[in-house]
């Protein structure tokens, strides 16, 4: 199982790694890295949720129909 402290073949780590990644296309910003979901663990289960302030986030977006209910 790959976990983020997981260091890969090229001695990189994950968070090394998902940065280079995001951050190497021509118009790419350090914004474009930032953390976009948070895990907690509590009584030994795991919680993946949407970071508010993430700039991505799944669904549709702010005045479209379905995320006002119309």
């Amino acid at each position: 199982m790959t976990t983020r402290e997981t260091t890969g073949d090229d001695g990189d780590t994950f968070e090394q790694n998902r940065h280079d990644q995001l951050t190497t296309a021509p118009e790419a910003t350090e914004a474009d890295a930032d953390p976009r979901i948070e895990v907690t663990e509590h009584d030994g289960n795991t919680r993946i949720d949407i970071a508010p302030d993430a700039d991505v986030r799944p669904g549709p977006g702010p005045g479209m129909p379905e995320a006002d209910g119309e």
